[in-house]
């Protein structure tokens, strides 16, 4: 069986280019793993070994691997219709999809009842970082159609990550992605990120949020009139190292986005589907974006899919006799049916297991499990969001010494967990848990003595 392992990592090699890798690191560096099938939370190898998928395979697996009604409804839909054009046509999973999604979506409400226009269409690409090319063309397109060509600039977040496209890239702030494609990115304002971590001493989160959104608030003010859209990642910064901010921060957003005539994007394509505690991480701020971007747990972490729902207002800003006004943006597989088909049965789960309900008793025990994590030297940081918990590693365990990069101490401790059969793909020297929604005690128990075993070895 071993042997059966080796070859196939030769063959790989011979022949496969892997994303988010440098491959000069294969295999000894960085171990290449071939999986034979999945199964639960559980990844198992060709050689038989069985690993613990604490990230969800790229943050995209919902109710575990192999779910078998998301499955048979994929299966099912194989049999009647596998593809068609969504332009001059339609098909039922796209708009059942379409019409759940609309019922489900963040919505406003003020003290008297009333609230803004509820999220109206559906518009649907391939991925997360295409349904952010999507939403950024839709907004500058918008002005554009109301003939604001003065709007012209997007504001994001510094420490935001928002897809690897060029468009995406543009309104993304971190250098290891960012600083190759710098001359051919477009023009973006960063504004100070609300990250808690970066709290002054003895400021709270809701602080350090105000803080952040009063500097907001003079950016707009000096680019008035310049700025078309926003875009930002509610609650928790994913690919920044899983930093995390109090709601408040995208309130007082929701409040300046209005002041200043800027349409709100609210990139959920990792925080969505329950990740934060509730179905839409906005929720928590009890505000409604333009334009809200989903897609990774959408299938359920099946096939790729990404939606973007937009307001009846932007909507009708394309409306015209021109085609020059209209929004000409597509791809060849736009609302595939099978990847529709695979969001429906997967949004259905929420509804049958009662699925957020189990998820809080279940972050009750990630949070229990995370306390003794954080009382090891070197966490500098051990914070939550729901089902996502992030351990910050420094030299000192203090914010002040990060560990020096060419040391890779998150490597360590991946390679150290990997060993034992959990995968914790690091964020730098961060260490999280984002797991599928069906780990079970023993499971976490695991996760946990394997997250401490990893650390201890990786710092010592």
């Amino acid at each position: 069986m071993i042997a059966g392992a080796d070859a196939w990592r030769a063959r790989d090699l011979r022949v496969l280019w892997h994303p988010c890798t440098q491959m000069r690191e294969h295999p000894d560096v960085l171990p290449l793993v071939p999986i034979e099938r999945g199964e639960g939370t559980w990844l198992i190898g060709r050689d038989g070994k069985r690993y613990l998928d604490a990230v969800s395979s790229w943050w995209t697996n919902l109710f575990g691997h192999a779910e078998p009604r998301i499955a048979g409804a994929i299966a099912t839909q194989a049999g009647t219709l596998e593809q068609v054009i969504l332009a001059g046509f339609s098909h039922q999973p796209a708009v059942e999809l379409a019409e759940k999604l609309l019922a489900i979506a963040p919505r406003e409400h003020s003290v008297n009842g009333e609230g803004r226009a509820p999220l109206a269409k559906v518009f649907y690409a391939d991925n997360g970082s295409a349904g952010v090319e999507v939403a950024l063309k839709m907004a500058f397109h918008w002005f554009r159609n109301r003939d604001e060509t003065r709007r012209t600039k997007f504001v994001a977040l510094e420490n935001g990550y928002h897809g690897e496209t060029i468009g995406a890239l543009s309104v993304g702030d971190i250098p290891l992605y960012r600083r190759v494609y710098a001359p051919l990115l477009a023009e973006a304002l960063f504004a100070p990120s609300p990250d808690a971590y970066l709290a002054q001493p003895g400021e709270s989160p809701a602080q350090c949020a105000q803080r952040a959104a009063d500097a907001l608030r003079e950016l707009l003010e000096q680019h008035a009139g310049e700025v078309c859209a926003l875009i930002l990642e509610p609650r928790v910064q994913c690919a920044g190292g899983m930093r995390m901010h109090d709601p408040l921060y995208l309130r007082r957003v929701r409040e300046l986005c209005d002041a200043h005539g800027v349409l709100l994007i609210a990139d959920e394509i990792a925080v969505g589907f329950g990740r934060t505690g509730t179905m839409f991480a906005c929720e928590q701020s009890g505000i409604q974006p333009d334009l809200l971007c989903l897609s990774k747990g959408l299938t359920g972490g099946f096939l790729p899919l990404a939606a973007v729902l937009a307001t009846q207002a932007i909507y009708d800003g394309f409306l015209d006799d021109s085609r020059e006004r209209a929004f000409l943006h597509s791809h060849s597989y736009t609302g595939n049916p099978l990847a529709c088909a695979a969001a429906l049965a997967s949004l259905a789960i929420f509804d049958s297991d009662d699925v957020l309900a189990r998820n809080r008793i279940t972050a009750a025990k990630m949070a229990v499990h995370a306390q003794a994590i954080a009382s090891l030297p070197h966490v500098a940081d051990a914070r939550q969001a729901g089902m996502i918990v992030a351990f910050e590693l420094t030299k000192h365990g203090d914010k002040r010494t990060p560990f020096d990069a060419a040391s890779r101490i998150g490597l360590h401790a991946y390679r150290a967990a990997l060993e034992q059969g959990v995968v914790l793909r690091p964020l730098g020297d961060v260490l999280y848990w984002m797991p599928p929604y069906c780990i079970d005690d023993e499971q976490l128990d695991l996760l946990a003595r394997v997250t401490q075993s990893a650390i201890l070895e990786a710092t010592a």
